[in-house]
């Protein structure tokens, strides 16, 4: 699941209570594993667009790279 939020605490809360987006309700509990900041919402917005269209593959490598972080 890819989405942004200006409070990303509360959106996990949220998901893990059932409410939010329709492809978590069914997954709880849901575990944050990768997010990034941004000041502008357009580049988080468009950021997120990106992040959607990578194959699954390629997601997990950028959750691995930014662990070794």
């Amino acid at each position: 699941y890819t989405g942004y939020t200006p409070d990303v605490k509360k959106r996990v809360e949220t998901h893990n209570k059932g409410k939010g987006a329709k492809y978590t309700r069914d997954r709880r509990p849901v575990e944050l594993v990768w997010y990034r900041e941004y000041r502008y919402f357009k580049l988080a917005f468009m950021e997120e667009k990106r992040i959607k269209k990578l194959p699954r593959a390629k997601k997990e490598a950028l959750i691995c790279l930014t662990k070794r972080r």
